[in-house]
């Protein structure tokens, strides 16, 4: 294979590919119905001429019949007359007439058979459009649905569910550290000194209100001496533990502070 060969095929092969990538099938077959549609006017006018031919010789014929009976008539008139140079003139001319009627006879039959030839075409021909019209609407509405399910089969393969179901794991995992930290946070904010402190001071606060009960029930003479003596004394034990507690509490917090 030559060298120019291979090069338009190359070629050929390279504008097909081409064309095969840029062609739609259903603007194809739409431009298709609408050449075949566009057709139609140029059939029937061509069916229109062919019939036109048909009458113009029907016409001529029905002339040349007429001229036939009249150059008859005439012929026979000349006769009676007795002048045989007119009637001999009228013959020529009927010989002439008739042979022009046998001619157009012939010519009319074939515009005829060709009238009824080019109906019947035109008729097929619109048939024949009809069943390709249906036919291209239905390929038509297959392009559409092969192009939604193209579209479906590229919109299903870019959604992947490992993809989303490791994002869901990984926004879980955060928002329980997120949790788990505000937990902890929660959990040191009550169990820090400070806290501690403050319910140890509205326990004191509870047991000096206690106390003031105490003192007023024992001044009005409600209460024992044993009473009052004994809830003193629990009241300064309880409040030795708690003050020896919170200095604990305070050293060790001050330890880490300074550690840190």
């Amino acid at each position: 294979m030559g060298l120019w060969a291979r090069i338009s095929r190359v070629f050929r092969a390279s504008t097909g590919a081409a064309i095969d990538r840029i062609e739609n099938p259903e603007l194809v077959l739409q431009q298709t119905i609408r050449d075949m549609r566009d057709r139609v006017p140029e059939l029937n006018n061509s069916v229109a001429q062919v019939m036109a031919t048909e009458r113009l010789l029907l016409k001529n014929s029905e002339n040349l019949d007429k001229q036939v009976v009249d150059l008859d008539s005439k012929i026979k008139a000349s006769v009676k007359m007795g002048r045989d140079d007119i009637a001999t003139a009228y013959i020529g001319q009927l010989q002439q007439a008739q042979l022009d009627r046998e001619r157009t006879s012939a010519q009319l039959e074939h515009a005829s058979l060709a009238s009824k030839q080019a109906l019947k075409a035109r008729d097929n021909y619109v048939l024949n459009m009809k069943k390709r019209t249906a036919e291209a609407m239905q390929l038509i509405s297959a392009a559409k649905q092969a192009k939604l399910q193209e579209q479906l089969a590229q919109t299903m393969e870019t959604f992947n569910i490992g993809d989303d179901a490791s994002t869901f794991n990984e926004m879980r995992e955060k928002i329980d550290r997120r949790v788990a930290a505000a937990e902890a946070k929660l959990q040191l904010g009550s169990s820090s000194v400070d806290t501690q402190m403050q319910d140890i001071e509205r326990e004191a606060m509870d047991i000096q209100l206690q106390d003031k009960l105490l003192e007023y029930k024992q001044q009005m003479g409600l209460l024992g001496e044993g009473a009052g003596t004994t809830s003193g004394k629990q009241i300064s034990a309880g409040s030795s533990a708690s003050d020896e507690q919170v200095l604990e509490e305070v050293i060790v917090k001050e330890t880490n502070e300074a550690a840190n």
